[in-house]
């Protein structure tokens, strides 16, 4: 019998970020600690209770060897939760990664080429998602253009992974946690 993934229990502060501005979510960083336990230093799909509310999302890397997580307005608001509040999580990480959604311009690029697209439904989702975020911490749209290029030239060739892509963000600083707005009310603790 397989082994079950672990639960990963722990405390963080529920954030407000400051762009956009008017953002109605929230997000919280979690404990070091607590993402070590994680599969991977990279994105990593979980369902999980947030203050005891059930929710599915895919942790995305903070670029400082830990992860974070979007915290829906519809969430906040059925948990009773406010930024600035201190909430008890509850993560598991899924056995299987979802499908990622392919960016149109990605799509019809692998669609125009044949021998790319056989090997890209070949691929694991992660692999796939590894793709994906690679081409979206492309910063000038002429990168994005090359990026896509490259990565159905190399799919093409067989690859089944982006070579020297930094999944975590900490090397190359592509991955970043929003930046928390300054609080505005203290912990409900």
């Amino acid at each position: 019998m397989p082994a079950l993934p672990p639960v990963i229990e722990f405390r963080a502060l529920l954030l407000r970020p400051v762009q956009p501005a008017r953002a109605a979510w929230c997000f919280v960083v979690l404990p070091q600690p607590a993402s070590k336990r994680l599969p991977s230093r990279g994105m990593v799909s979980v369902t999980g209770t947030v203050d005891g509310h059930a929710f599915k999302a895919t942790l995305s890397p903070d670029g400082q060897g830990s992860h974070w997580l979007k915290v829906p307005r519809a969430l906040c608001q059925a948990a009773g939760m406010e930024a600035g509040d201190a909430v008890a999580l509850e993560v598991t990480p899924v056995g299987k990664e979802p499908e990622p959604k392919v960016p149109p311009d990605l799509r019809r690029a692998l669609s125009a080429a044949p021998e790319a697209m056989s090997q890209w439904k070949t691929i694991t989702a992660s692999a796939r998602r590894d793709f994906i975020q690679w081409l979206g911490a492309a910063k000038q749209p002429e990168t994005r253009v090359r990026r896509i290029r490259n990565a159905c030239e190399m799919l093409a060739a067989g690859k089944r992974r982006i070579c020297c892509f930094d999944r975590s963000g900490m090397y190359d600083k592509s991955a970043a946690a929003p930046q928390a707005a300054p609080a505005q009310n203290a912990s409900r603790e």
